[in-house]
């Protein structure tokens, strides 16, 4: 992002990301059906091994330096194990939470040692050089707001994916094939408008309102999937809730990435993306274990008051889109009300100074 430094360069860049984006996620799930009926399901981890040695390779290869970027430093690694141990405890312990239950000593140990390991990781952050996730960026208001929409929307579509393909398949019997299938007119909607539509409204209206009502068809998406039957069609049931979650994740994923980097210097604008990946990455994991725990939570107490095996999955499944739509919209209205308009940065609110002197509105 640091070799775009117009606005209207930067969004339209945007675009073409997430177009790609988008694009890799149709091939996925559709390479994700086929793998699963003709080999096996451990072939959809299998498969990532070379696609991962090749991005590395022509990453390496293709990848122009860019002027003013720092390239000195070490990497945090003590920062990215704490972290990932940090996550991975808490994950495992909601996930677990319904069967060890959430008073036990195991689910409280597991929880505490996930809280002490993200403190060690806070404390290392604001002593190394070059950290994971630079703590002074979340003194810049853009920065710090989009960050918290980022976990938000996360958490709500991670959790989505993952469900709805359940649903697809344990309630409505659709073999993995038919649940790549159905998720590609979603996918194909949102490559559309993140290339097309998204960057023109950033630069028609802003950041805050693409992001806002992006965010906002994603919940009315996630709405529809909460009132899913058991006994559901899939142009009645399924393909209105998907092409909504599709349209809302192609207009607001630009504006978020956008509203991280408009408050820091262009040679910071792929620091600051970056960590709102990373945001992503971690709101999805906790919000996909989350929502996953409330569904089967909600499953165990339908089975026991005497529902049948399908329609205790579905209302499980319900109470999780129900709760990520609350997500989707509570990360709408945080990002409206809270983002302040983009304004080109300047030197003063540059990274370094940003750490220690912030600025009024980022306050």
């Amino acid at each position: 992002m640091t070799l775009f430094t117009e606005p209207a360069e930067r969004a339209k860049a945007m675009g073409i990301f997430g177009f790609v984006a988008s694009g890799g996620g149709s091939i996925g799930v559709l390479l994700g059906g086929v793998l699963t009926d003709v080999l096996s399901w451990q072939w959809i981890f299998l498969v990532n091994i070379p696609v991962g040695v090749a991005v590395v390779v022509l990453s390496l290869r293709l990848l122009p330096t860019v002027p003013g970027i720092r390239a000195e430093g070490r990497l945090d690694i003590a920062g990215a194990v704490t972290v990932t141990s940090a996550l991975m405890l808490a994950v495992y312990a909601i996930v677990n939470g319904n069967e060890n239950g959430w008073t036990s000593g195991r689910t409280i140990g597991l929880l505490g040692a996930a809280a002490v390991l993200l403190a060690l990781f806070v404390g290392i952050e604001s002593r190394v050089r070059s950290p994971l996730m630079p703590l002074g960026l979340f003194k810049l208001r853009n920065v710090a707001v989009s960050n918290v929409v980022g976990v938000l929307w996360a958490g709500a579509m991670f959790a989505w994916f993952f469900l709805s393909a359940l649903y697809l398949q344990l309630v409505l019997g659709y073999s993995p094939l038919e649940v790549g299938l159905a998720f590609l007119p979603g996918n194909l909607i949102m490559g559309a408008l993140s290339v097309g539509l998204s960057a023109r409204l950033v630069m028609r209206f802003g950041i805050k309102l693409p992001l806002a009502a992006g965010l906002l068809l994603a919940g009315v998406g996630l709405l529809l999937f909460a009132r899913a039957p058991v006994d559901g069609s899939f142009v009645v049931d399924v393909l209105p809730g998907m092409i909504l979650l599709g349209m809302g994740a192609g207009i607001a994923f630009n504006p978020v990435l956008l509203a991280a980097m408009s408050d820091v210097e262009p040679s910071e604008a792929g620091l600051a993306s970056g960590v709102v990946n990373t945001s992503f990455m971690m709101g999805g994991a906790l919000g996909l274990a989350v929502l996953a725990s409330l569904a089967a939570a909600r499953t165990d107490s339908l089975l026991a008051a005497g529902e049948d095996e399908l329609a205790a999955l579905a209302g499980g499944y319900h109470v999780a889109f129900a709760v990520g739509a609350v997500f989707a919209i509570a990360a709408a209205v945080i990002g409206a009300v809270l983002l302040h308009p983009s304004t080109a940065p300047t030197s003063e609110n540059a990274h370094g100074e940003a750490a220690s002197e912030p600025r009024p509105e980022a306050a």
